[in-house]
């Protein structure tokens, strides 16, 4: 399995998009109503991209998140 070693703010931009990515399934699985996301979730999710230099740059973020955080393989 391949590792990735990240700088602290790669680090925390995957740590905050994860917690986003928790916040939205929560919100989705609650019942009764529309969905509802935290707007400062969102904003700590965009602010550690930015941050990190990865604002605009998906393919990069999405390769770290993937090699930090591998999903389990069938």
């Amino acid at each position: 399995m391949p590792t990735a070693v990240l700088t602290d703010r790669e680090r925390t931009a995957v740590q905050a998009y994860l917690r986003l990515l928790h916040t939205v399934r929560a919100a989705f699985d609650m019942e009764g109503g529309p969905p509802i996301v935290p707007p400062t979730v969102l904003a700590e999710a965009e602010q550690a991209l930015e941050e990190a230099g990865l604002t605009g740059n998906e393919e990069e973020f999405f390769r770290l998140l993937e090699n930090w955080c591998p999903e389990p393989r069938p």
